[in-house]
């Protein structure tokens, strides 16, 4: 598959939707994750990310605005002990229970579907990161509508083992913008890692489209010793936290 340019790719489409990148910094010695969430309605664009433990969850900007939260606050991101769960909805609890339950990160996720968000009916995309003594593997997961067809799931798991320094995968969840919106298709996208965690976060913002994008979260987890440093931008605050 050809390594295209992160950069190329968010720029060239107005509305990715949620996205997930997942790979190897480029000097190998970090696994690194981002998850940014766009919007269109006035709802979907009053939102921020914060802190929750060693996660993240979304949270109203100003709650007073808050129309429907079900399919807009979640927890995207949390860590079962060596693994970081990253996901575009409730589907991190699901996968997080399913880990502590002995199953793996598809039996996990056999309970769920597309979300219920007719006539989008919105990939749900997942990721899971696992680091543990000196190495580090990634899965990646999307669950869609057969061609806007609600009676039909099809399920989709991508297993990236040894990994190369500088090559990451971005999944996401629409192809561009439309009425209904169309789903992400074929495999996760093979896109190039460069730069520390603050150059890779400063590349992955400027490039999602100004009007559209709501908040950004990138993660760097060393991968000899599993400490990890986090950045979190969110356009209603104006900059990082």
């Amino acid at each position: 598959m050809e390594l295209r340019s992160l950069a190329a790719e968010l720029s060239g489409n107005p509305y990715p939707g949620r996205g997930i990148v997942v790979g190897v910094s480029e000097d190998g010695k970090s696994a690194v994750t981002a998850y940014f969430i766009m919007g269109r309605s006035a709802n979907s664009r009053n939102r921020i990310f914060v802190q929750d433990g060693e996660g993240i969850r979304t949270q109203a900007f100003d709650p007073s605005k808050m129309e429907d939260p079900s399919l807009i606050i979640y927890a995207p991101v949390r860590v079962l002990g060596t693994n970081t769960i990253v996901t575009n909805g409730d589907q991190t609890d699901t996968v997080w229970e399913g880990l502590q339950k002995g199953q793996t990160f598809g039996q996990s996720l056999r309970c769920r579907e597309f979300e219920p968000d007719g006539p989008n009916y919105t990939p749900r995309i997942s990721a899971l990161l696992s680091v543990r003594e000196g190495t580090f593997e990634y899965r990646m997961s999307i669950l869609k509508s057969a061609d806007g067809d609600p009676s039909s799931c099809e399920r989709f798991t991508f297993d990236y083992e040894h990994p190369k320094a500088g090559v990451g995968h971005f999944i996401h969840t629409y192809i561009s913008d439309g009425n209904p919106l169309p789903s992400f298709e074929g495999e996760p996208t093979k896109v190039g890692i460069s730069g520390d965690i603050d150059a890779f976060t400063d590349l992955i913002w400027k490039n999602l489209n100004a009007e559209n994008k709501v908040s950004l979260f990138v993660r760097y987890i060393n991968i000899e010793t599993g400490r990890y440093e986090s950045r979190i931008v969110n356009k209603n605050q104006g900059g990082a936290v």
